[in-house]
């Protein structure tokens, strides 16, 4: 019988070994994935710049393109309003003139 018992107690001790090492090589094999994990996303995060470039430069041209479109928009609206006011003071001068001068008129 304490041969069994003996026997039992030793394969309990190996059975504790493998455990062990097992445990072990769980928790190695996570450290590692992990690790992969942080190295793909940090070359994501040095490689997103690189993907966003070309939209943030073609952002920018539509921008610019649209504010000097604006800007032209702008300045032929300021030339007409000119323009208008030029016209609409010569009238009013000219009717302040007839009023001035004839106010019978």
């Amino acid at each position: 019988m304490d041969d069994q018992l003996q026997r039992l107690l030793e394969t309990e001790a190996r059975a504790q070994t493998v455990i062990d090492a097992a445990s072990r090589e769980r928790q190695r094999m996570i450290e590692d994935a992990l690790a992969a994990v942080r190295d793909a996303e940090a070359r994501f995060e040095a490689g997103r710049a690189e993907l966003r470039a070309p939209y943030l430069h073609e952002a920018q041209g539509r921008a610019e393109q649209a504010v000097a479109e604006l800007s032209r928009k702008y300045g032929e609206r300021q030339r007409t309003l000119r323009d208008l006011a030029s016209r609409h003071e010569v009238e009013a001068v000219d009717a302040a003139l007839t009023l001035l001068l004839d106010p019978n008129a």
